[in-house]
């Protein structure tokens, strides 16, 4: 039986339409799926690629992020125009249009993963920094991943990225104040010091340290999956290009800038997540605390795109079809409770996960060098040249196909380099 078209349209916990975002709101919600994890590791990633390399590969990393993200919302554009919106919906709809059934499955996969690895991360971070922070209750990461879990759980049941907002506006205060105590303290450290550049290496010699410091570079720009929803919960749609590119404008510069004052204050003695490298003060325990809290909020943004691909799945079961022919009010608070369930299954089950996750660097670096590159150039490339090839000059057919060759290489060896690191 195929599902009615408002049931495909409105996700699981959602009784009324989605609510739309200003753009303030949409600005937030963009800045905090992009930031995350990635950018305390990017100083240790300085460290490796050098600073020159590092700044370059995360200028290059912006750049094509952005870029790409713009071709997906073009290919949706341009199946609007034809009458197909509600066929383009999620990234795994234009997996589907494109490629069939297969697309929609590899798409949906690479995408299920890449927010897994994320969401990993995050816990994994949290973890290790409230160990730290109260490493004399000598109690085990692991115990505070599993306690950030519970909450995590009730804030997965908040039905849409609107509802998310203000959310995503309190964890960027958060993250914005405790990294620029974190700049201000590498500052401090590089000038007490006396920065030397000369003890600095500017491009590394080693050239497994490049493809390391890429897939680092490419994890920080995470959320790749959330372009299309992030887009649709605009209400002025045509404004998105706009503040996306006010977004990577300042979350680039502020990479750049991270990385580069870590890697100066600290050099080879940088670790691979930065605030391992503060002094044991009052302040460094505030910084992790604020940084902690500012991606517990973080994190039901990362959990969106999973909750929107299983929950497809789940709209898909004979078991949801029976329900929605019963068309009762119990039968609608079942579908809820079941989606209630599903969402605190993936939490624990992720939570799980980072329990076992040996270190934050050489697995931040893997999942960008693997599903993250792919999301990121590769689909969207393929994408836009399935569905604009006609249209589309030469010189943009030959920048989207160097986008997916250099994407497919860089994940095969990023992949390759990452495995013989670990």
């Amino acid at each position: 039986m195929e599902l009615p078209t408002d049931a495909v349209e409105i996700p699981l916990l959602h009784s009324s339409p989605p609510r739309t975002t200003s753009t303030l709101q949409a600005l937030g919600n963009i800045i905090v799926s992009v930031v995350g994890t990635g950018i305390l590791g990017l100083p240790y990633a300085f460290r490796i690629a050098g600073w020159g390399a590092g700044s370059f590969g995360v200028a290059l990393a912006g750049v094509a992020t952005y870029y790409c993200m713009l071709l997906l919302v073009n290919c949706r554009e341009k199946l609007t125009s034809q009458g197909r919106s509600k066929e383009s919906r999620t990234f795994g709809d234009l997996g589907y249009i494109c490629m069939g059934s297969k697309g929609r499955y590899l798409t949906e996969f690479l995408i299920f993963f890449a927010q897994c690895g994320g969401s990993v991360a995050y816990l994994v971070f949290i973890g290790q920094n409230l160990s730290s922070v109260f490493q004399g209750h000598g109690l085990a990461m692991s115990y505070y991943i599993f306690l950030i879990a519970v909450v995590e759980v009730v804030l997965s049941w908040i039905p849409s990225l609107a509802a998310l907002a203000p959310f995503s506006i309190f964890a960027d205060i958060c993250n914005a104040i405790a990294m620029g105590i974190v700049v201000k303290e590498d500052i401090q450290k590089a000038i007490a010091g006396g920065i030397s550049f000369d003890k600095r290496t500017a491009i590394t010699s080693n050239m497994r340290g490049l493809p390391f410091a890429g897939g680092m570079a490419v994890f920080c720009f995470e959320g790749f999956g959330m372009t299309l929803a992030l887009e649709s919960s605009m209400k002025d749609k045509a404004a998105f290009p706009k503040v996306l590119a006010q977004a990577f404008v300042g979350i680039t510069t502020v990479y750049v800038l991270f990385g580069f004052s870590g890697y100066m204050a600290y050099g080879d003695e940088t670790r691979d997540i930065i605030t391992l490298n503060l002094p044991n003060t009052w302040s460094t325990k505030a910084i992790q605390v604020g940084l902690c809290v500012g991606l517990v909020f973080t994190f039901p943004m990362m959990l969106h795109p999973i909750n929107e691909i299983v929950e497809d799945k789940l709209k898909q079961s004979s078991w949801f079809e029976k329900i929605q022919d019963s068309n009762n009010v119990f039968s609608g608070k079942q579908l809820k409770v079941a989606t209630y369930i599903s969402r605190a299954i993936i939490v624990l089950g992720l939570a799980m996960l980072a329990s076992f996750v040996p270190g934050f660097g050489l697995f931040a670096s893997l999942v960008g060098s693997t599903v993250c590159a792919l999301i990121s150039f590769v689909l969207p490339a393929i994408f836009h040249l399935r569905l604009m090839g006609s249209s589309l000059s030469f010189s943009q057919k030959v920048l989207d196909s160097f986008i997916l060759i250099s994407g497919l290489l860089f994940a095969v060896y990023g992949t390759y380099n990452s495995l013989v690191g670990i």
